[in-house]
């Protein structure tokens, strides 16, 4: 999943500056833009942005980029900065949505009483792995 495992947490500096309609946020370690009608939602953007773009960058094998340092990135009027963490894996357990089909055996028996009974056996076994591997939904 993680081309590095040291980078499935990090925290990027942003650069948020207000505007009459809200909050514009630029992300330099990755050198994109998003916004927010206030901070709190101009930071949540950021941290969404950041995992669109983490998770992207480790599908195509590439690295992380490391955290530029606060002194090394120069601010216009009205911006300031702040920090913003994100835990890739986490972002990709909770976003991504690609689904993959794997076949499993059972006795037809067992099969049939399930079928007439209405299990969603997709539903149940992704209940069962969820439970086994102790993941909380």
């Amino acid at each position: 999943m993680s081309v590095d495992g040291d980078q499935m947490k990090q925290t990027y500096p942003i650069v948020i500056k207000k505007t009459s309609s809200g909050y514009v946020v630029y992300i330099p370690d990755f050198d994109i833009n998003t916004e927010g009608a206030d901070i709190t939602e101009a930071i949540e953007m950021a941290r969404d942005a950041i995992g669109i773009m983490g998770i992207d960058m480790e599908d195509d094998k590439k690295k992380l980029p490391e955290p530029t340092a606060f002194d090394r990135i120069k601010l216009k009027s009205n911006e300031f900065i702040t920090l913003v963490d994100v835990d890739f894996y986490e972002y990709r357990r909770k976003n991504e949505t690609k689904v993959v089909k794997k076949n499993c055996t059972l006795p037809s028996w067992l099969c049939y009483e399930a079928e007439k009974a209405n299990i969603n056996f997709s539903q149940l076994l992704q209940n069962a792995i969820k439970e086994e591997l102790k993941i909380a939904t």
